[in-house]
């Protein structure tokens, strides 16, 4: 199990964000449950990420409706992706 001390430990980079070593994400991963789609609201393409503590929040946001592939990857493209943190 990988503590918040381990997942600081990584340099970062210039503009402050934190660079995780790819181990440092696969044991981060094991914690994560996430959910991407088009927000039913805004039409939105959103990635939804929070630890699976939170797993029951997801339930209480704005349904997500399935997004084809090639829609997700012009949307990435385009630099209109939402990510939401869940917590």
């Amino acid at each position: 199990m990988t503590d918040s001390a381990d997942l600081q430990a990584g340099a970062g980079h210039e503009d402050g964000t934190a660079a995780l070593t790819p181990q440092q994400l696969d044991a981060l991963g094991q914690h994560l449950v996430w959910r991407i789609g088009r927000d039913d609201l805004t039409d939105e393409v959103v990635v939804r990420v929070g630890y699976a503590s939170a797993a029951g929040q997801f339930a209480s946001l704005s349904r997500l409706r399935n997004v084809p592939d090639a829609d997700l990857e012009q949307a990435l493209a385009a630099g209109q992706i939402r990510l939401e943190w869940v917590e």
